[in-house]
């Protein structure tokens, strides 16, 4: 029924929640009915022809269906087909054996016309063209869609990891939402799921042909003994009329389990792809003159072999012959007549130059080679518009703050593959990016190697491999996380964004961000800006947090904490560690979520007090101080990121802010927190130390 379904439209009377809901029961009851109630023959015809029916509806459903979970219910259709046969030939084997001596058409309209007209009356034709049936239906078609099953289901059991990490990755990006998440994971699951159900489902139609033929064993069997001891027919004439029926009836059943087990072959071999099955065959395989050309030839040489049927070999040359030729001339057809020569038209006055000639430098821009223009096209349905509006999105989430327009433009002094990310005119991130193809970004636990150009993630500098589609479920299965070309530069740029923050954060912004706040609490903005802090000091607060990744999402208690101190102190970055310490909470659980105890790196008590007494004397660091502090930093970045734990830096308050400023230049990705920026109910372990002898 949900075959029915699917082929019928959502809408109409098969689309009721009712009839659907006992869709199920009805048709197991109605084939337990068949196996012990008789049934006369009328019936027997039309639950033949409904078998038949069916079958050839499920065909055509998996041929126009574009991917296999279009027709997920593909599984359950094939157990209930196979029972469905399996009753009838238990229904249509106690009508045979009863009523078999009265005649051909005892048994139904159906089997008659299967026994009588398909093989013209001949029982030993049947017989082997029904051998035959079986052999294709058991030993090619079922077995062969068995396999490709039961490979689908492993490699996509094994796939699994690699996707929901590229799902994860596109959603910690901002490039797809928490319901497009969940869905895509389910379909993963759905996914495997149907396969495995496949790799099961396909040992019933096996085990159906097997059936077949016992079933066409016994009722020979059955059919001689009846004839000739119940009814006082001679040997030939019993076996005459019962092996006719009996091959009519193994007919009926066995071409429609032929069909269901094509249609099987069907859903399982197929390529995900936006066609059916019937536009990839005519689009891959009569797209190429050339190769019609060289079949034409092939053929027309056999033709000319004597002996050989010359008249069917030749008009199948000139068929090929004729279609490539078309082919051809339809290639070579220009795309615009040539212009003819026309008069130059007279050159216009060059205008004055004015203030509209005069372009502004824009905050974010996007610069892309000729071979990328395609994903940024509306017009050709570029993908990396609407992920750059996602990214924008879950940026102001995240952040706190709406970043700037991205002002996408192309650029023909760039390579054909090349796109540059600018800031305020400035070049802050290149790379490449190949339409077409997929990156196949290895997060350190791949199983094996994939064949393609080598290169780096350009947001996280992860090693990484440019491969072509036909090497991508490949890729999933090593362990890869392989993502599409779009989604490289939306990541890149995702990444940009929060490391350049408060690059981007302007006055503008911040004016925006106090409009925001004052249309629900206008008292608490003005008692700051303008009466405590101008604009200008405001907003090099909040790009302080942002320069070291604390969102500004929280302003309430941004601004709280500034009322309450800005009074006595007007040093923009004492104030922002007074924020910072009124924010330690969000703060901590940015990079320790939960209530886990924090593996977290310490300063050597010696090396905290040396720096102690140098910010105390009002100097900065020593030359010699400060190359073996950054030395050892960095070790100790390594040993923490060696144990896959946050590279967190815990000091004292007093020397946060030297540190930050002073071990970010090099080693960007560490955080360096104050120990009054950490909640009083979370445990601190020293797991790394900077200054420790090793």
């Amino acid at each position: 029924m949900n075959a029915l379904s699917q082929l019928w439209g959502r809408r109409g009377w098969l689309n009721d929640t009712r009839l659907k809901v006992l869709a199920g029961p009805v048709l197991i009851i109605m084939i337990l009915s068949m196996m012990i109630l008789p049934l006369p023959a009328f019936i027997l015809d039309l639950l033949f022809t409904f078998n038949i029916t069916l079958a050839v509806m499920v065909l055509l459903v998996s041929m126009f269906t574009q991917k296999p979970l279009d027709f997920a219910a593909f599984p359950a259709v094939l157990l209930f087909s196979t029972l469905l046969r399996l009753s009838l030939n238990v229904a249509s084997t106690r009508v045979v054996l009863m009523e078999g001596h009265e005649g051909g058409d005892a048994a139904g309209k159906v089997i008659e016309a299967f026994g009588a007209f398909l093989i013209g009356g001949n029982f030993a034709v049947g017989l082997v063209v029904f051998m035959i049936l079986v052999v294709i239906n058991f030993m090619v078609i079922t077995k062969g869609a068995g396999r490709i099953a039961e490979v689908g289901a492993r490699f996509t059991l094994d796939a699994m990891p690699g996707k929901q990490m590229a799902i994860d990755a596109d959603l910690n990006a901002g490039l797809i939402g928490e319901d497009e998440a969940r869905a895509r994971r389910q379909e993963t699951s759905q996914e495997a799921d149907f396969y495995g159900s496949m790799d099961g489902a396909s040992k019933f139609v096996r085990g159906d042909a097997i059936a077949g033929i016992i079933i066409m064993l016994i009722n020979l069997i059955g059919g001689l003994a009846i004839g000739m001891a119940q009814h006082s027919l001679s040997f030939s004439e019993a076996g005459h009329t019962y092996t006719l029926l009996t091959i009519g009836d193994g007919l009926v059943a066995q071409i429609p389990a032929l069909v269901i087990s094509t249609a099987a072959g069907v859903t399982v071999s197929r390529v995900n792809t936006d066609q059916d099955v019937g536009q990839q065959l005519i689009s891959q395989l009569f797209n190429n003159p050339q190769v019609l050309m060289l079949a034409a030839g092939v053929m027309g040489l056999l033709g000319l072999v004597p002996g050989m049927p010359n008249l069917v070999f030749l008009l199948f040359t000139a068929l090929l012959g004729g279609l490539a030729w078309w082919m051809w001339r339809r290639d070579q057809q220009p795309a615009t007549p040539e212009a003819s020569p026309q008069t130059p038209p007279p050159q216009p006055e060059v205008p004055e130059a004015s203030w509209d000639d005069v372009q502004l430098v824009d905050t974010l821009g996007l610069e892309v080679g000729h071979r990328l223009i395609p994903l940024v096209d509306h017009r050709q349905k570029g993908e990396l518009l609407g992920r750059i509006k996602s990214v924008r999105k879950k940026f102001a989430q995240d952040v706190g703050f709406l970043p700037p327009v991205v002002h996408i433009r192309d650029n023909l002094e760039l390579g054909p593959s090349t796109y540059v990310i600018t800031l305020k005119g400035v070049e802050v991130g290149r790379a490449d990016a190949h339409p077409g193809q997929w990156l196949a970004i290895d997060p350190g636990q791949v199983s094996g190697q994939v064949e393609g150009t080598a290169t780096q993630d350009p947001a996280f500098g992860l090693p990484a491999v440019w491969i072509d589609t036909a090497q991508r479920e490949r890729a999933q299965v090593y362990g890869y996380t392989v993502v599409d070309a779009s989604t490289v530069v939306a990541t890149h740029l995702n990444h940009l964004l929060h490391r350049h923050a408060n690059d981007m954060l302007g006055r503008q912004e911040v004016q925006q961000l106090l409009d925001k706040i004052a249309a629900e609490n206008k008292s608490l903005v003005e008692d700051v800006v303008p009466k405590l802090l101008t604009l200008t000091a405001m907003q090099r607060i909040l790009q302080n947090l942002l320069a070291e990744e604390v969102s500004i999402r929280d302003m309430r208690t941004i601004l709280d904490t500034l009322a309450e101190h800005a009074p006595q102190q007007a040093d923009p970055h004492e104030l922002t560690a007074m924020v910072r310490v009124a924010l330690g909470r969000s703060i901590t659980q940015q990079w320790f979520p939960g209530d886990q105890e924090m593996h977290v790196i310490g300063l050597e008590a010696n090396l905290e007090q040396v720096l102690t007494q140098a910010l105390s004397n009002g100097g900065g660091l020593e030359p010699g101080l400060a190359d073996t502090l950054m030395e050892q930093a960095m070790a100790a970045v390594e040993r923490q990121e060696a144990r896959g734990e946050p590279t967190v830096l815990v000091v004292q308050h007093g020397l946060r802010a030297l540190l930050a400023r002073f071990l970010r230049r090099r080693i960007t990705h560490l955080v360096v927190m104050s120990n009054a920026e950490i909640p009083d109910d979370r445990t601190l372990r020293v797991t790394a130390t900077v200054g420790a002898r090793s």
